[in-house]
Parts: C-alpha cells; sequence; structure tokens
C-alpha cells in the first residue's frame, strides 16, 4: 500500500539533494504552505512543499512526487507568508475517510475523482484546505482543522453553480 501520511512526504522532501543545499545555504527560509493532489482516477499524485525565504523575498516550492528541481514563486507586495509546522500527523487516507462520511451524512452519494489540499496557516493555526472533485461534475470545498482532527467548514456545489447563464432574447 501507498504511504499516505504527511511525515512520509516530509522525509522525501528531507532526503533529496537540492533541498539539503538549500536548508544549509539558506538559514532564514521556513515552510509557508504544502499544496498535495491526490489523483484517484489517473494516479497522478503531487506534493510540493514552499518555503519562504525573507532575505531575498521569493518562496521556492520544492515538488517531491518526481525529485525535481524546485521552483521560484515571485512574492508580490510586503505581505509575508505565514510559517507553517512540520510537526503534523495525519493520514490523507484517514481525511478521505472523513470526507466520505461527511458526504454519507450531506446525502452525496457521488465518487470522489480528485482531491487538492493546501496546508496553510490561518490565524495562528494550521488548516488543511481542500478541494475535492466528485462525479457529475460535483466539487466540494472544505476545511479541516489539524489540531482537532475534524472538518470545521464542508461545501458542496456544482460546476454548473460556477457558470453564468445568459438567456438569449427571442
Amino acid at each position: 500500500m501507498i504511504k499516505m501520511n504527511f511525515q512520509f512526504f516530509v522525509e522525501k522532501l528531507k532526503n533529496l539533494k537540492n533541498f539539503e543545499k538549500f536548508t544549509k545555504e539558506k538559514k532564514d527560509a521556513f515552510l509557508c504552505g504544502c499544496f498535495f493532489v491526490i489523483d484517484k482516477e489517473e494516479g497522478k499524485d503531487k506534493q510540493h512543499f514552499d518555503f519562504f525565504i525573507p532575505s531575498e523575498n521569493k518562496i521556492l516550492s520544492f515538488p517531491v512526487e518526481n525529485g525535481s528541481d524546485e521552483t521560484e514563486i515571485e512574492v508580490k507586495g510586503d505581505k509575508v507568508p505565514t510559517k507553517i509546522s512540520f510537526e503534523h500527523d495525519f493520514d490523507f487516507r484517514d481525511i478521505e475517510e472523513m470526507i466520505k462520511n461527511k458526504m454519507e451524512g450531506e446525502n452525496i452519494d457521488k465518487k470522489i475523482q480528485k482531491m487538492l489540499y493546501s496546508l496553510q496557516n490561518l490565524n495562528g493555526e494550521d488548516f488543511l484546505i481542500g478541494t475535492i472533485f466528485i462525479s457529475g461534475l460535483g466539487m466540494i470545498s472544505v476545511k479541516i482543522s489539524l489540531k482537532d482532527k475534524k472538518i470545521v467548514d464542508f461545501n458542496n456545489k456544482s460546476f454548473f453553480d460556477f457558470m453564468k447563464i445568459v438567456k438569449k432574447d427571442d
């Protein structure tokens, strides 16, 4: 079975040669975001860890899934990203199960196709923010408190909710 826990991906990151060099050279850098794609249909999972470098006012994103080189992300304005912790212990399979249980409770009988998660710090607390694509052109947005290990926000939308319908005059 494929490892799906957060600490597994942290270890993969720490074992990247370019990350080891980065941590030695950029002592002021800190983790400011993580992005995860779990593709249930095509299996094209991705994991990226983003680090803010205050002395250079830039972010470097490290893709873990294929060990490729980091990507520089421009920081616009003077808003400093918030530091997030490496010290989380959660498994994406448990998160998926939590979402499936909530879907069942909301009478949503669709199949999960793809899950996009962003680990972010909001108001001093780390959250997993998710966009879950489900069959039937559906989409669920979810916010999970990592401290409490529970869903704090859950919204079910259809792709059609985002489309502007314009009536044709007769």
